[in-house]
Formats: structure tokens, C-alpha cells, sequence
């Protein structure tokens, strides 16, 4: 079978959020996009729990009929599960996204903005604007003038361009639960204990709709393995009826989530990185949804000018280490919370959440207006400002 060949100005490899978003402000603007994905149905495979904060939903146009209700109380949970703390927010501060239909309306958008979708296609590497590609149809040559990372925590992309690359991982699993009854009111429930989730929590979020229960840590530090520890949990979780616990029907998710901070060096002449390939997760919170847009953002920016231009150069703006700088702060209560070892360390740390000071740093990284840095006062902030609006999708 001979090798088909395409041109085009630039390849996505990854139609994830950050992926979809770079390709549909590129094709609004002219440029031709090759889209590829390794899935041939974009609305499987989901590996994130799918909640959005309210800057996205305040600065992005998301299909409201896609998101979940709106929720504003969170409950913190020691690891006996008795006496949480209740914080509640007077705003609303997460919905949860139903993420296999909002990749569709991604891929959709880019379509209709004239980017070209190819599913079911492996990115098998290349350099110097030269990439390999097989899919249904086989091998095919892709010739780009600039290709762009949207593909995951371990990204091929970032290592075919001598990128920095991810290696502060956590591993995540989730159980998706129809729920047959709506509750109250929904609530985002957080459990703190190292041994359900060694360096992260564990999560419930039940909005009336599904309700979501899920894990994350260290995986060497998994007792019974990331499932096999999620299948436990999800037979005690709280906020979760028994009715609601059949495994019948269970969507499973999961995968790596990079929490070491964005990556200092996620440019080249040829191409740039976004989303968890650039680690653009927060390392406290794991959130990567509203960092991997914003990133998004810049991303296309920067690719923008180095294709009026004709400038490669044009891409070193699109610099991680600025940005890395202001994560300062998220990557040393990263630190603090990969040390707590033991129940007993979760449980005395807990106690602080129970005073004033306590609810109110707890309040202050739950329900705070900080978000993904912005590169106020650089080049690429002026060309982002001039070139691409937030709500533009």
C-alpha cells in the first residue's frame, strides 16, 4: 500500500479540549489544519472527571445543555468519613461538563470553522516538518509547516520535538454512576486519606444527573492498585445512594494526570505543546480544563504570528519558564501534600480545616478568583490580546 501525503499549514496531534481549541482559532483565521486522533468516536475514551470552575464558565462559551447543574457546597471528609467540614460558596464554582458530547461539539466547531478531522489516526513521529501518521485508511505523510502536542501526559510529540516532557504523574481512576433519584442540593465531596488517595484526595460529586467517584495519587503507592482501591471506595462513598452502587452500567475512566507544574520548555522552531502535555495542570488541585483553554489561547497566538511572519522564531515567546514562575506557591503545597504518609498525618491535618484559618485557606483554594497565569506586560500577551477573544469558539 503506497503512503498518501498531505500539506498543511498545521497538524494536531489530540482532539482533546486543548487540541480542538488551538485548531478552531487557526482555522478561523485561514490557516489549514489537520486535526488527528487515535480514537475514531471522540465521545470515548474520557479520562477526566469533566468539571469546569467558574472563571472557564465565565470566560468561555460552553454549551450550557452539556454542563451539569451548578454547584456551590463542598464537603471535606478525614479519613473516617465522620464530621466533614461544609464550605459554601455564594456563587456558583463548578459544574460538571458531560465530556464525550462537549469533545463533539469541539471537533464540530472545528470543523465548521474548516479545520480536517482525521479519527482513528496514530501519530507515529517525524521532525523538521515531516510527520508519520497510519490510520484506517494506512500510512500517511503529513508535511506541516508547524505541528502542535495536544496529545497527553506523555506526549510523542514533545519528544519528537526535544521538548521537556512530563514526569511528576499522578494516576487517576473514576466510576460514573447513573443516579436515580435528584438530590438537594449537588456537592463536590472531598476525602483526605492516604490510603485511598496517596498524595491527592478522593472524590464524590453527585449533581442530580451522575454522580462521579473517583481516586487519584502515586500509583507505587496504591495498595490494592488505583482500581481496585476505586471499587472499594465506591462501596462506602459518601453522597451516594445504595441503589445508585450497581456496577451495571458503570462508565470507567482514568489515566496519568502531571502535576510537577507546566514545563519550562514547550516550543521549538517547529512546533509547541498544550494541554497535559504541557503540563498545563495545576499541581495542587490536578484541575486541567481551564489551563489547558487558556494555554490554548497563547498557543495559537504565537502560532498565529509565526505564520504571517514566517518567523519560527516568533514561537520562542510561547515560553513555559515565564509562566512556570508563577506556580511557585501550588508546587510547594504539592510537596506538603505528597508527604502525608499516614491516616493519622491526614487525620491531625484535618483539624486545621476546623478553624477559622483552616476554612479559610480551604475556602481561598476552592472558591478563589485565581486562575491559569497570564503573560501580562509580554509580546505574546499583546498578540493574544489583538488576535484572539476568550469567547471566541
Amino acid at each position: 500500500m503506497s503512503t498518501r501525503v498531505r500539506h498543511t499549514d498545521v497538524l494536531v496531534v489530540g482532539a482533546g479540549l486543548a487540541g480542538l481549541r488551538v485548531a478552531t482559532l487557526l482555522a478561523k483565521r485561514g490557516y489549514s489544519v489537520v486535526v488527528i486522533d487515535r480514537r475514531r468516536d471522540l465521545t470515548t475514551s474520557i479520562r477526566t472527571t469533566g468539571i469546569f470552575v467558574r472563571r472557564t464558565l465565565d470566560d468561555y462559551d460552553l454549551p450550557d445543555h452539556l454542563l451539569g447543574p451548578a454547584i456551590r457546597r463542598v464537603v471535606l471528609y478525614p479519613p473516617s468519613l465522620r464530621d466533614p467540614v461544609e464550605l459554601v460558596s455564594e456563587r456558583d464554582e463548578y459544574r460538571v461538563g458531560e465530556m464525550g458530547p462537549l469533545y463533539a461539539a469541539g471537533a464540530q466547531a472545528a470543523v465548521d470553522a474548516g479545520a480536517e478531522m482525521v479519527l482513528g489516526t496514530r501519530y507515529l513521529g517525524g521532525s523538521d516538518g515531516r510527520y508519520e501518521v497510519t490510520g484506517q485508511d494506512g500510512p500517511m505523510t503529513v508535511h506541516a509547516r508547524f505541528v502542535v502536542g495536544a496529545d497527553g501526559a506523555r506526549s510523542r510529540v514533545a519528544r519528537d520535538l526535544g521538548l521537556d516532557r512530563n514526569t511528576h504523574l499522578l494516576v487517576g481512576a473514576e466510576n460514573v454512576f447513573n443516579v436515580s433519584e435528584p438530590v438537594e442540593s449537588a456537592a463536590f465531596h472531598c476525602v483526605l486519606d492516604p490510603r485511598l488517595a496517596p498524595g491527592y484526595i478522593g472524590w464524590v460529586i453527585n449533581d442530580g444527573v451522575h454522580a462521579h467517584v473517583g481516586t487519584a495519587g502515586y500509583s507505587k503507592r496504591f495498595n490494592g492498585g488505583v482500581r481496585g482501591t476505586l471499587d472499594e471506595f465506591s462501596a462506602r462513598a459518601p453522597a451516594l445512594a445504595e441503589a445508585d452502587r450497581s456496577p451495571a452500567g458503570v462508565e470507567r475512566r482514568g489515566g496519568p494526570i502531571p502535576v510537577g507544574g507546566l514545563l519550562r520548555r514547550i516550543s521549538s522552531p517547529d512546533g509547541l505543546l498544550v494541554g497535559d502535555a504541557a503540563g498545563a495542570v495545576s499541581p495542587l488541585t490536578a484541575g486541567g480544563l481551564d489551563p489547558c483553554l487558556r494555554l490554548s489561547d497563547y498557543a495559537a497566538a504565537a502560532l498565529d504570528e509565526a505564520l504571517q511572519t514566517g518567523r519560527r522564531e516568533a514561537l520562542r515567546d510561547y515560553d513555559g519558564g515565564a509562566l512556570r514562575r508563577k506556580f511557585t506557591g501550588r508546587l510547594l503545597m504539592r510537596h506538603a501534600l505528597a508527604q502525608v504518609r499516614h491516616p493519622l498525618m491526614a487525620s491531625a491535618g484535618f483539624q486545621v480545616l476546623r478553624t477559622p484559618f483552616g476554612r479559610a485557606a480551604a475556602r481561598k483554594v476552592l472558591f478563589g478568583d485565581r486562575s491559569f497565569p497570564d503573560l501580562r506586560g509580554t509580546s505574546l500577551a499583546r498578540d493574544w490580546a489583538k488576535s484572539v477573544t476568550v469567547s471566541d469558539t
